[in-house]
């Protein structure tokens, strides 16, 4: 029991953990200043795109090319402009964008 509790608490360590490790991500490729995790800014919030991409398939794949290539048309009219800044943390960040 006791090693069941250990791993468990390991586990929710770890996972909190990469949590804080995404959000300062977000903050050191400048996500954080067009989006939120909530309220809407510039962009769409995290909730927003993770809603709207849940069906995907490939959303991470989507918001990785979203990330890299930039976007537009699929929240409005203001574009994603090319966010190479963040390209070797993408994958990262779209993993962590679609927990929301």
């Amino acid at each position: 029991m006791k090693a069941l509790t250990a791993l468990a608490l390991a586990a929710s360590v770890l996972l909190s953990g990469s949590a804080f490790a995404s959000a300062d991500l977000a903050k050191k490729n400048g996500c954080a200043v067009c989006h939120d995790a909530s309220a809407k800014k510039v962009g769409p919030t995290w909730k927003d795109i993770a809603a709207k991409n849940k069906a995907d398939k490939n959303a991470e794949a989507t918001l990785v090319a979203a990330i890299t290539k930039g976007a537009k048309g699929k929240y409005g009219k203001i574009p994603m402009p090319p966010q190479a800044k963040a390209t070797g943390d993408a994958a990262a960040l779209a993993k962590w964008i679609m927990t929301h």
